[in-house]
């Protein structure tokens, strides 16, 4: 029998990397089956999950998979450009060589995963360990911060950001785009350039505010 701590992340693995579609049901009677518990275990990680917001808890209608939103993706985006920002202007100032080592092999990982995926060896399993090595990228950069509020506040938005993403990121059409901008982000970093940091920062997530991934979500939303 699977561990309350492991039914939460598991759930929440799926819920971010899009295995259950946007506006599905959450059925903890069914879901059961998979950790070998009660239903009322799997609603205990259902309700954690919808504090997140992860899911959507109604009345009378129980839990689902939040819809794609282009507003929700919008504001996320700015919350996004504003903690990122900030995180790592602070870990500029406050981590020192220490943090700028683990920054360094942070993009060290990702640079090569995603490096793979753009060739020609590009296997479906790429999919998962990109996705755990792009958020420990921009984790690095706000963990020195200081700040263990304004981490928590991130990971939040960074997990509703990229369960909003997650469909048209299985594409991986962007990753030449995401090689350039991760290394100018690093290079800014180490360089402790506090203003061109923040500029890279937001040209890399604002290009979700425009195109075709924003056109893609209003038409979505509109069905």
């Amino acid at each position: 029998m699977a561990q309350d701590t492991d039914i939460y992340q598991d759930l929440k693995n799926r819920l971010i990397t899009n295995a259950f579609p946007h506006g599905s049901r959450l059925r903890a009677e069914v879901l059961r089956e998979d950790f070998g518990c009660s239903a009322s275990t799997v609603r205990e990680s259902l309700f954690r999950l919808s504090t997140d917001g992860l899911v959507v808890f109604q009345e009378q209608r129980g839990f689902r998979v939040p819809e794609r939103s282009a507003q929700k993706l919008a504001e996320l985006t700015h919350l996004r450009v504003l903690l990122e920002g900030e995180g790592t202007v602070l870990s500029i100032r406050r981590g020192g060589v220490a943090w700028e080592a683990r920054l360094t092999a942070a993009h060290h990982q990702l640079s090569h995963i995603e490096t793979r995926i753009s060739g020609r060896d590009f296997q479906p399993d790429l999919v998962a360990i990109w996705f755990g090595a792009e958020r420990e990228f921009h984790q690095t950069l706000i963990a020195a911060c200081g700040s263990g509020t304004l981490q928590t506040m991130h990971e939040r938005v960074y997990d509703q950001f990229r369960q909003q993403l997650m469909v048209a990121d299985r594409r991986f059409d962007f990753i030449s785009e995401n090689i350039t901008h991760h290394a100018a982000i690093l290079d800014a970093a180490l360089s402790g350039d506090e203003a061109l940091t923040r500029a890279r920062i937001h040209e890399h997530l604002a290009r979700h505010l425009t195109g075709e991934t924003l056109e893609e979500l209003e038409i979505s939303s509109s069905m």
